[in-house]
């Protein structure tokens, strides 16, 4: 069965890999398929895969950034899900632009 098949059965043995170049980016693949599916320029990108954990991941799976459908959709689709990194939220940016001296 290929891994479009069983992602849109509803249910996909996933391995998730981390990034070894950026935190909080990871891959989720069919774990028969592995890595072959991830475009060389993402893998790129991406560095050299960590393996996390694998998991029985179905529709109704609590994940804590991605929604489990979107990632089996994506797994059917593409062969693979990327999640990037949450994005920054700006008041803690300004923490960095803020100057340090107390001012009155």
């Amino acid at each position: 069965m290929t891994a479009a098949l069983s992602a849109t059965s509803g249910r996909v043995i996933c391995e998730v890999f981390k990034s070894s170049r950026k935190d909080e980016m990871y891959l989720y693949v069919d774990k028969r398929q592995g890595l072959e599916e991830v475009p060389e320029a993402l893998l790129e990108h991406f560095g050299k895969p960590v393996p996390v954990f694998t998991l029985l991941l179905t529709a109704e799976k609590s994940l804590a950034r991605a929604n489990a459908a979107d990632v089996l959709a994506a797994i059917a689709e593409q062969g693979f899900y990327f999640q990037m990194p949450p994005a920054k939220d700006d008041y803690l940016l300004d923490l960095y632009r803020t100057p340090t001296e107390a001012r009155y």
